[in-house]
């Protein structure tokens, strides 16, 4: 079957997530090449952490995008759903909703390529707050041809996620919550990768999360500082055809802090700083190589097989094949380049937000991960303005490298808020 050219690459990209071939992780040098070294033909070699379901990553909301993806220690919103459910207990008002719209692979022309997300919460009480939010990725409509180019049955791939959470105060400064997770993607029923027929792929997960706000004074002035600590995506692996081998999903555990200061009642500002680490695997290499980085070979020339790559000889790498718990414990201490290569796995977010009057506000931030690891660099930068229980906000996104592509390159993503009422707070005793 073929089809259209630019959606072909498009579903080549998800399918190539999904299904990484032996052959295809030789040929590329992604794992074949020892790590911070050269592949053979003296290109960087890259180790990249890859699992299914990558849009569960993707920081859904134009706030916290336009502060380079920071949001696991921010004042809370309703897209707090996606960074850290516990910091809903915090939020200042009692209900609210959040709806954004982020266009996908605009810079490439493509107008059906999209991330939709809704999420709000609502208290319970003064201790007690619970969230929803309905992630949607849609990747276009795609038109499958036979040899000859006659159309076959035309399909739209599509990916959601399902979540609901209850985040509750276990004191004045410190809140936990749990969110339980549905996962449906569908990335192309009916094709053939790998001479199976893919099949939409189900899932379940779970975050655990944990939040820390201390209210300062400094030089007479009001501050706030925040922490989070986030384990997301624990779940199930999922798979997309019958076969006994499954995929990871993105299990991930985030750090981050904040600082809150007003300089008066006009002029205030929010610091922030998030650092992530995925809890999958790191890719092992397939053949062994020497100190100097040299791949060792045989006598005949060809690659001595690395016996850790797949030990017991059934056609998968080992790694591929742990429990979705021992994946995660072994993920501090995998990497085959050793505490140099585990450092590198770490994603750096820090961002800046500026408010006027409690109504207008700017805002910046940078993102930073290893060129070994994924290469994503990017600065951001955003505008929000609040008008009653109404919110808007609008962000940017320009890469920090010269030549380096962004699916939201060129792209403006915004974000509508609606508030309602002030959070309730604990009766005085009579």
């Amino acid at each position: 079957m073929k089809m259209t050219v630019l959606k072909s690459c498009l579903i080549f990209f998800a399918i190539s997530i999904l299904f990484q071939s032996n052959t295809c992780a030789q040929n590329s040098g992604t794992i074949d090449c020892p790590f911070n070294g050269a592949s053979a033909d003296g290109s960087d070699c890259n180790n990249t952490i890859i699992t299914a379901v990558p849009f569960l990553r993707i920081v859904p909301d134009a706030r916290f995008g336009a502060m380079g993806d920071v949001g696991i220690a921010m004042p809370a919103d309703p897209n707090s759903m996606h960074f850290n459910a516990s910091n809903l207990s915090f939020a200042p008002k009692d209900f609210s909703v959040s709806a954004t719209f982020t266009p996908w692979l605009r810079a490439l022309g493509l107008n059906d390529v999209f991330l939709a997300y809704l999420s709000g919460y609502k208290h319970v009480d003064h201790v007690q707050t619970i969230g929803i939010a309905l992630r949607f990725f849609s990747l276009g409509q795609i038109q499958y041809t036979d040899d000859q180019g006659n159309p076959l049955q035309t399909v739209r791939p599509n990916e959601f996620e399902l979540a609901f959470s209850f985040s509750r105060k276990l004191g004045k400064t410190f809140s936990a919550g749990l969110t339980a997770k549905y996962i449906f993607s569908n990335l192309g029923t009916g094709a053939v990768a790998g001479g199976q027929t893919m099949m939409p792929a189900h899932g379940f997960a779970a975050d655990l999360s944990f939040t820390y706000r201390q209210p300062l004074k400094i030089v007479d002035k009001d501050a706030i500082f925040g922490m989070g600590l986030v384990f997301s995506n624990l779940g199930t692996k999922i798979s997309y055809t019958q076969s006994a081998n499954r995929d990871y999903i993105p299990a991930n555990l985030g750090l981050g802090f904040s600082f809150e200061y007003a300089f008066d009642k006009h002029n205030s500002i929010v610091l922030g700083l998030d650092i992530n680490k995925l809890l999958v695997p790191t890719p092992i290499r397939r053949f062994q190589y020497d100190d100097d980085g040299d791949l060792i070979v045989d006598s005949n020339g060809d690659p001595i097989p690395n016996p850790n790559y797949d030990a017991n000889q059934d056609g998968t790498a080992d790694y591929k094949q742990q429990s979705v718990p021992a994946s995660i414990f072994t993920s501090f201490g995998d990497a085959p380049g050793g505490a140099g290569e585990e450092f590198s796995e770490l994603m750096w977010s820090v961002g800046i937000e500026y408010w006027y009057n409690k109504q207008f506000a700017v805002r910046f931030g940078h993102y930073n991960e290893h060129k070994f690891k994924g290469n994503r660099k990017f600065f951001t930068v955003g505008l929000g303005i609040r008008y009653k229980i109404f919110n808007i906000n609008f962000s940017y996104l320009i890469p920090s490298q010269a030549g380096q592509r962004n699916p939201l390159d060129n792209t403006l993503r915004f974000s509508l808020i609606f508030d309602f009422g002030n959070a309730p707070t604990k009766k005085k005793k009579k």
